[in-house]
């Protein structure tokens, strides 16, 4: 079993940046064997794939909303994903989950192991 919890959400103005982390635990998370991917999700709408990132960290993968502004990252010796977010706009308002999987990519149905949610609000 994987257990995964955001923080680093909060408020911040437009053309603000914020930091979410994914810490996660599990007897096999530590071999680095998980596909991470950060979602998100705005009140009334389905949950969205903003970023993902390969085992290694050798490839990422961004939805084109945010390509250029948000950085995903990880550190398989912290087990820990990152999601570097700058050039914050109010349609970046959304609850953010981070999310693991052996195999998933940019869908929600390709992932098992999903944290609770971080709440990120952009003010302009």
């Amino acid at each position: 079993q994987v257990q995964l919890v955001e923080s680093g959400g909060g408020l911040v103005q437009a053309g603000g940046s914020l930091r979410l982390s994914c810490a996660a635990s599990g007897r096999t998370f530590s071999s680095g064997i998980y596909v991470m991917g950060w979602f998100r999700q705005a009140p009334g709408k389905d949950r969205e794939f903003v970023a993902a990132i390969t085992r290694g960290g050798t490839r990422a993968n961004y939805t084109d909303a945010v390509l250029g502004r948000f950085t995903i990252s990880r550190d398989n010796a912290k087990i820990t994903v990152y999601l570097q977010m700058n050039s914050l706009k109010p349609e970046d308002t959304a609850v953010y989950y981070c999310a693991a999987d052996s195999t998933g990519w940019n869908f929600p149905h390709e992932y098992s192991y999903w944290g609770q949610g971080t709440q990120v609000t952009v003010s302009s």
